[in-house]
């Protein structure tokens, strides 16, 4: 019996993505495409790269039906709305998997500081495991409810990781510096959004408040073993997918390149999805376009005794639905790549 999987926000850019990537899992049937603004519509209208390959009409969002008919679901949605439909009616006949930000964050008063709304359903932000499969993965096994990371943090933790978790850099230095293709804003029409707005232009955005950085801080934060506040400074580039963070840090004590690739290599050495560089190789959004990977290098600069460190992911996979995948897999005790074996398109 192929797994039955719901999703919910189909139509958006992360949903679209889930559909693209489990229209081909071997153990999937997708049995609800959900979306408020194309109810009754055919799924290959909406996205007309599925023509001839989804035959379905686009349902609503009524969460309990769906809990009845799948045996995960997929919510890609804005922030609060699967806070505000969580049971444990719900959860007992269904596991999520949450691509918001609904249940990434511990501490509910800093969600609601930082994305400005009241959180629905506090009491299952402790049982939601945060689903960064290369930190979490045993834990994300056994789960019923996961908070899927965000673009930039997926990018920005993974990238940093390592070296925060074995004292390499003063987390108390840390600077991330982030660029974002314009998918990462959603399908929904925005003004800055518009050619004529991205178009030949790069822009800062959400400085010293952006929504991601206290999601960042707090996943470094149990790597270090320190309360960590760090600088985020986003920007949008007038491109479709990518993300590339790159990260400053002052160095604990000296150390060569050879010894950092191998902090490196004792986390992700086994990770099929992250890639390490290495040594001066800066990655670029190029070479993960398409595909689950995150591409990851560094350089030290032996004159101010910092390390900067690069990172590079496609936002709507690997920071999205490729995740998703990621994380659904390890709950059904599939193959963690299985439906994943997405070559990286270039040009």
């Amino acid at each position: 019996m192929k797994i039955k999987a719901g999703i919910i926000g189909a139509t958006g850019y992360a949903g679209g993505e889930l559909v693209r990537i489990l229209s081909r899992h071997p153990e999937v049937e997708i049995v609800w495409y959900g979306s408020r603004s194309y109810i009754d519509q055919n799924y290959a209208d909406v996205y007309r790269n599925m023509f001839e390959i989804v035959d379905a009409k686009c349902l609503d969002d009524n969460m309990e039906e769906l809990a009845e008919r799948a045996d995960v679901i997929f919510t890609a949605t804005p922030q609060g709305f699967c806070a505000s439909m969580m049971s444990e009616e719900i959860l007992s006949k269904t596991k999520i998997v949450d691509l918001s930000a609904d249940f990434r964050i511990k501490d509910v008063k800093t969600y609601e500081k930082w994305y400005g709304i009241e959180h629905k359903s506090p009491q299952f932000i402790e049982e939601a495991v945060y689903g960064l499969c290369e930190v979490n993965r045993e834990q994300i096994k056994g789960a019923r409810l996961i908070a899927n990371p965000g673009c930039y943090t997926t990018c920005s933790i993974l990238t940093a990781y390592p070296l925060a978790k074995e004292g390499m850099i003063d987390m108390s230095t840390l600077i991330v510096d982030a660029k974002s293709g314009t998918s990462g804003a959603g399908r929904g029409a925005k003004v800055p959004n518009l050619y004529c707005e991205v178009n030949e232009n790069i822009k800062a955005y959400g400085v010293a408040s952006h929504r991601h950085t206290p999601e960042i801080e707090e996943q470094l934060g149990y790597a270090a073993g320190e309360e960590v506040l760090i600088n985020f400074t986003p920007h949008l580039v007038p491109m479709n997918r990518g993300i590339l963070a790159t990260e400053y840090a002052k160095l604990t004590k000296k150390v060569t390149p050879e010894e950092v690739k191998a902090v490196y290599d004792k986390y992700y050495a086994k990770e099929t999805f992250v890639r390490v560089m290495g040594d001066g190789v800066c990655p670029e959004t190029k070479w993960v376009e398409g595909s689950n990977y995150v591409d990851i290098g560094f350089k030290i600069d032996e004159r101010t005794g910092r390390i900067i460190m690069m990172g590079a992911i496609d936002n709507l996979v690997k920071g999205a639905a490729g995740q998703a995948v990621q994380n659904m897999n390890l709950l059904f005790g599939l193959d963690e790549t299985m439906g994943l074996d997405l070559v990286p398109m270039f040009p």
